[in-house]
């Protein structure tokens, strides 16, 4: 089947509409930045924090259990050349690197895994008794929507606008041309449902 031909395909769409989400940016209490390797989610989110859209940025992240170390930058490898011990401790040097301060660069470097980073960032701004009304949450475009389920089952008030970046050559545009993008987004789906199972049951036992 010719590429052309997937595009007018309305799973294609659909499947795009539900996995890659993105909001014009609003003036917010924070920006989080879920863990990884990538410094573009860092670099979009030091963009923002210095046209003024929030006062505090929060990265999150130790390092993949299932990697079980921090591998060190994934991309502008020539920028980003120190050895870092952890996701949270690279985010920040992206941070700070293009421009921001460091007191307004919040600590989370205990998570392992998404979930984890919007629970451990929850303890953090609850440690530090902020009242999250609306926040930015920066990451991979293709890590939106299950960011944003996660994010929003741990704070459940808070308005979110979700600002993503391009990665690994991966966007609305093209991913269903290549291997990678078909693995990358399709996997993203998966997740979005198998991990979501005993989360909303729980949700629900708690409310019986």
């Amino acid at each position: 089947m010719k590429k052309a031909q997937l595009s007018n395909m309305k799973y294609i769409n659909d499947i795009t509409d539900f996995i890659f989400l993105e909001n014009e940016p609003q003036k917010t209490d924070i920006i989080f930045i879920p863990g990884g390797s990538f410094p573009e989610t860092a670099e979009h989110a030091a963009k923002l924090w210095n046209e003024g859209f929030a006062k505090y940025i929060l990265p999150s992240g130790k390092f993949s259990v299932k990697r079980g170390y921090f591998p060190g930058a994934l991309s502008k490898e020539n920028i980003y050349t120190r050895k870092y011990t952890t996701e949270w401790e690279f985010l920040k040097d992206v941070l700070v690197v293009n421009g921001v301060d460091e007191k307004s660069v919040l600590k989370e470097d205990n998570a392992t895994n998404t979930f984890e980073n919007a629970i451990y960032s929850r303890k953090v701004t609850d440690s530090l008794d902020m009242n999250i009304q609306k926040a930015i949450v920066c990451c991979k475009a293709f890590h939106a929507r299950r960011c944003l389920m996660y994010y929003q089952t741990l704070y459940p008030a808070t308005h979110f606008m979700i600002c993503p970046v391009e990665t690994q050559m991966v966007s609305r545009q093209n991913w269903y041309m290549s291997e990678n993008g078909i693995n990358k987004v399709m996997g993203e789906l998966a997740r979005c449902g198998n991990q979501f199972i005993d989360i909303l049951k729980n949700m629900v036992a708690e409310r019986e």
